[in-house]
């Protein structure tokens, strides 16, 4: 292993793009800067759609990376390589200028579920579930049906369809690439015969050769160019050495590799992600498997993701439109304001599906709701610890999805990050799921940066990629706790089973 030199790693999030400078001999971030400060739009132009423009992935992908080269005033040419974490699930087109033709049809999007239904049936259900472990869904192949079939003259002009990540290394690099991972989430891959799920596109009249190269997650991926080098202020032929989605990324970035290690992550959306050595599934294709970063022909590992769309983005509407004094709040203080209502907000619910159609509801999109608000006694307190601990609760209606797939864990690993930050979320995530909580100074940022030291070879294994990951905090359930959380989660779940 090299003990000089840095590594680079970046998250493009639908919120946020980050960028992380990771020292190669430690294993310690140096730095890190996002970009923008608030957060990215989306395009809604009609009720379930969600977009964004690539681009402007790139323009906050540059600044967070000169942002972060400039904290460090360090010479560009010590970064040795280049790793890329991203929001799944993603639709990018390109032509054959390699342009992008459209916004990104983007992971909370909803419109493309009639399509995956329809698929899912015609292929047949237990076709679809032992060949793909998943529903085609709302994920990127269907989505990339509803283009063909509502803008079929743009349709024609593509030349490849990529994942975001793709996207963003295409312009660093030029090469058109993606992973056998990448295709996995958005359903383009054949569990069964470890190929690309032809059997799916052609259902979907879909040519294969719109599909990019596949090299491996840990791999030499590209270079780059001289003119992404001039943009991002990093040296020319910087190599490109990882990618994965956020959810796979965020678990390696907690060294989360082996059967019955679970990770969770609570950002925009909430993800708890458990890796298994079986093609496992869900009759009900509400939780989904996807190949995870360290799977080999000789080694399985998948990756189960149950994921609650309605988390961050709930917080963050809240502190939005609940004004403090002249002003927006900031989370600190809600989060103070909160723990000032008992466990269970005295009957406060709330139910956090608000961001498009939810797969742990097979698909439904029933919207958020509030319920049980007694105008004379709930005060905002009650409000922001209900909203809290209903994110919380989805989530553990997922984990018991994972549990009856027979998957067990007694440890759950984080990031000290988004909701996570939060004393009362972490009370309420112990408590309610019954696992212990093991929070890390990580994130996807740094994880992409060391993903990339391993494909560059200069770490030689993740034992030495991850020396210096250390947990800051261990928080385990309390028997008294857990109890008033049992209730009031029973609570919370016949509310939404009379919603469903």
């Amino acid at each position: 292993m090299k003990s000089e030199g840095y590594l680079l790693g970046i998250d493009i999030g639908s919120s946020s793009v980050k960028a992380s400078l990771v020292e190669v001999g430690s294993g310690k971030t140096v730095v890190s800067s996002q970009s923008p400060s608030e957060e990215m739009p989306m395009l809604a132009l009609n009720p379930g759609w969600a977009e964004q423009d690539p681009d402007m992935w790139w323009e906050h992908t540059v600044k967070s990376v000169k942002a972060t080269l400039a904290k460090s005033q360090i010479n560009p040419s010590h970064v040795l390589a280049i790793g890329i974490s991203y929001q799944m699930h993603g639709l990018v087109v390109v032509d054959k200028d390699l342009n992008p033709l459209r916004p990104a049809i983007i992971w909370c999007d909803s419109r493309a579920v009639a399509m995956g239904e329809k698929a899912f049936n015609s292929l047949g259900e237990n076709f679809c579930l032992n060949h793909y472990l998943n529903s085609p869904g709302n994920f990127t192949a269907s989505k990339l049906r509803w283009v063909s079939e509502n803008e079929p003259a743009l349709y024609n002009k593509i030349h490849k369809i990529m994942l975001p990540g793709d996207y963003i290394a295409l312009k660093m690099s030029g090469e058109k690439v993606t992973t056998d991972t990448g295709l996995s989430e958005g359903i383009f891959w054949d569990f069964k015969e470890n190929k690309i799920a032809y059997d799916l596109l052609t259902n979907f009249e879909i040519n294969d050769n719109l599909l990019p190269t596949i090299v491996p997650v840990f791999s030499k991926q590209g270079e780059l160019t001289s003119a992404a080098a001039s943009e991002l202020g990093l040296a020319k032929g910087t190599v490109i050495s990882y990618r994965a989605g956020d959810q796979p990324n965020n678990a390696f970035s907690l060294n989360v590799l082996e059967p019955g290690e679970t990770a969770a992550t609570a950002g925009t959306s909430g993800v708890i992600y458990s890796v298994t050595d079986q093609n496992a599934f869900d009759v009900h294709s509400r939780v989904n498997t996807f190949i995870h970063v360290n799977n080999e022909a000789t080694k399985k590992r998948n990756g189960v993701l149950l994921c609650v769309n309605g988390t961050g983005i709930l917080n963050s509407w809240l502190r939005k439109n609940l004004k403090g004094a002249g002003a927006s709040f900031d989370y600190g203080q809600m989060n103070d304001i909160a723990s000032q209502a008992p466990i269970g907000a005295e009957g406060l619910t709330f139910l956090p599906f608000g961001n498009g159609a939810e797969r742990i509801l097979k698909n439904k999109s029933i919207q958020s709701s509030i319920h049980g608000l007694d105008f004379n006694h709930h005060t905002q307190s009650h409000f922001m610890r209900a909203a809290q601990e209903g994110i919380v609760f989805a989530l553990k209606y997922g984990f018991e999805i994972l549990q009856e797939m027979g998957l067990r864990t007694k440890v759950i690993k984080a990031g000290y990050a988004n909701m996570f930050l939060s004393p009362l979320f972490r009370e309420a995530f112990v408590n309610t799921t019954g696992a212990t909580l093991e929070l890390y100074d990580t994130d996807g940022a740094k994880g992409a940066a060391l993903g990339a030291g391993i494909g560059a070879g200069i770490y030689k294994s993740s034992e030495e990629a991850f020396q210096g990951l250390n947990v800051i905090e261990s928080r385990k359930p309390e028997s008294s706790k857990a109890e008033q959380y049992l209730i009031s989660y029973n609570r919370w779940k016949q509310i939404l089973n009379d919603q469903l």
